[in-house]
């Protein structure tokens, strides 16, 4: 569930990544250096529910095959930024959290809690178990990771933050992963994808085509990972939904996506999410949409 409602060398590369960071005033997490429950509505914005469809459509745009597991780095000189939806300190820092930041076009709430499924699994435990496997994966094809957060602070970062980290590290390609908090009966994945705004201090013109061919990509190859078909319940069946309400999309400068996995709601829908062998699968998925929209 989104915040808002929503080389030289390479250890060149880090290094000066680590300054600009620091610079800007961003914290966040190079892979390798370390590494009461929530509302069924949580702020989502709600959906009017819409028939399923079997599967995404291909990805428009240029076609790249990705590198199958174990077949040697095809991403080097690559940096992908990954950010984990919420943080399971949230629970314990709601002044924190409920202060209002801006994201472009209004001021919105720093971060929310997520959402979690009714035994009480949070999204942010499965947001960073995924981030963690897609790390893993993307790191072993040559990208140079860096995470917005590991678990490594109280609380946040907030949504303008996590935006400003994908900026300063000149991303590639950002994916912040998370999970849906909607009705039961409403199952499946959705890809976010930003709008064209361009309000206040925001500004979208220039990531809205790439960001697309990112998501669908990313659609494309997650279902042909889990098995599992898009939204049922928004998107009209291709995976994809736009908004123009998310700080994380409206500040970013560089290509960016939402991926929310699945709807932990849903009993069905959370007995893939709290299995370990599905959330690999969910990890590949995406792993393998990146690396197809960076391979061109």
């Amino acid at each position: 569930m989104p915040y808002d409602h929503r080389k030289t060398t390479r250890r060149t590369r880090s290094r000066g990544l680590a300054l600009t960071l620091a610079a800007t005033g961003c914290c966040a997490v190079l892979a390798g250096c370390g590494a009461s429950q929530a509302s069924p509505s949580d702020g989502k914005a709600t959906e009017s529910p819409r028939a399923s469809s079997p599967a995404a459509p291909a990805p428009s745009g240029p076609s790249g095959t990705a590198s199958a597991p174990g077949a040697g780095p095809s991403l080097a000189g690559r940096t992908v930024v990954l950010d984990p939806g919420h943080n399971s300190g949230n629970f314990r820092h709601a002044r924190e959290i409920n202060q209002k930041v801006n994201i472009g076009t209004t001021r919105k709430e720093c971060d929310t809690t997520g959402t979690s499924t009714n035994a009480g699994y949070t999204e942010a435990s499965f947001t960073l178990d995924v981030t963690h496997r897609l790390r893993d994966l993307l790191t072993a094809r040559g990208a140079e990771v860096v995470l917005t957060h590991d678990a490594d602070r109280p609380w946040g970062p907030c949504i303008d933050e996590r935006a400003k980290i994908g900026n300063a590290a000149r991303a590639d390609a950002v994916v912040s992963v998370h999970a849906d908090g909607s009705a039961v009966g409403n199952r499946g994945f959705h890809v976010i994808l930003p709008a064209r705004v361009r309000e206040g201090s925001a500004d979208t013109a220039k990531i809205v085509g790439p960001s697309r061919a990112l998501g669908e990509r990313i659609a494309a190859r997650f279902a042909r990972a889990t098995g599992t078909a898009p939204s049922n319940y928004l998107g009209s069946g291709t995976g994809l939904d736009v908004r123009d309400d998310l700080g994380g999309l409206n500040l970013s400068t560089v290509p960016k996506v939402f991926v929310e996995c699945g709807n932990m709601r849903d009993p069905k829908d959370a007995e893939l999410l709290t299995s370990a062998a599905w959330r690999q699968k969910a990890a590949q998925g995406i792993a393998d949409g990146i690396a197809t929209y960076l391979e061109g």
